[in-house]
């Protein structure tokens, strides 16, 4: 078993933090909110007041962030966990920030640092019971070493250098939102032409993007946008997936037009809702959480 420390217990993070202490690794956990670290405290994990008092002493850690700029925070700002990381310790960076942030930070590192980046596909579900998909870029060495480690969480798969792992889940994402935004302005259409949203939704069961309508449809019908990936992280992501089209010299229209659509969604006050509430944005229904109003 490891030492590890785990920096961001989010929505995604916690469950992942239990799944490590679960299997039994020696876990201190840190989160800019200090109480939700209480319930892992309460299992057997050390919360530690700052990022850099968590990394001490560990051979691994772990980062689940929601930006690149809490990333940057958490790693190289002040009380951030950057020096106390020695010759041989690993930093396991598994948020959604992108290739390019991930090799900028791991060239910042002190020498001796393993960096992976291990960006995960999945929700709250997969989180909790361990079946998230693991996108890793690094050395195979350090894949090696600390394959056990992300097994406890999911699957994980190497798919090349540092960044490879990043750089998959943009790809994978840029296909989610495209889904997500399609479905948006099929109901869109579908209103306008005076459709029956019900026998619409339907059709769009059994067509070729029926997996994001089934999984969806409950949320639209009800006009309750419960998070399992919140809106506003969604619209981040989309802007990651242009960054990097623009610096690729790419032009990818449908992956601009999806960041049109959840930046304007966020904007209109749903960043805290599922990413399906770009749905609801798009046809001006009903957007809430749980129990909440129109």
């Amino acid at each position: 078993m490891a030492r590890i420390a785990f920096c961001g217990l989010g929505m995604m993070g916690r469950p992942m933090a239990e799944r490590l202490l679960a299997a039994g690794h020696e876990l201190t956990v840190w989160n800019r909110t200090p109480e939700r670290a209480a319930p892992l405290a309460e299992r057997g994990a050390r919360a530690a007041a700052t990022p850099i008092e968590a990394a001490e002493g560990a051979e691994a850690v772990v980062t689940m962030l929601a930006t690149p700029d809490a990333l940057e925070a958490v790693v190289l700002g002040e009380h951030g966990l950057a020096p106390a990381l020695g010759h041989g310790t690993a930093l396991i960076e598994m948020s959604t920030v992108g290739p390019y942030a991930v090799r900028d930070l791991a060239a910042r590192l002190p020498a001796g640092v393993e960096v992976l980046d291990a960006p995960v596909l999945g929700s709250i579900p997969q989180a909790t019971d361990g079946t998230l998909e693991i996108f890793v870029g690094g050395t195979p060495e350090a894949f090696a070493r600390w394959e056990p480690v992300l097994r406890a969480m999911g699957t994980p798969a190497q798919l090349g250098p540092l960044g490879a792992g990043a750089a998959m889940k943009l790809v994978v994402n840029s296909a989610l939102l495209a889904l997500m935004t399609t479905f948006a302005e099929a109901m869109r259409l579908s209103d306008a032409l005076e459709l029956d949203p019900a026998a619409t939704l339907d059709v769009l069961a059994g067509s070729a993007i029926g997996v994001t309508v089934r999984r969806k449809r409950d949320h639209v019908e009800r006009g309750e946008f419960p998070p399992n990936f919140r809106l506003a992280l969604a619209a981040k992501d989309a802007g990651l997936v242009d960054e990097a089209a623009g610096r690729l010299g790419l032009g990818l229209p449908v992956a601009a037009g999806a960041r049109e659509w959840m930046e304007a969604a966020v904007a209109a006050g749903l960043g805290d809702l599922d990413y399906s509430a770009v749905v609801a944005h798009a046809r001006g229904t009903r957007a809430a959480l749980p129990g909440g109003g129109a």
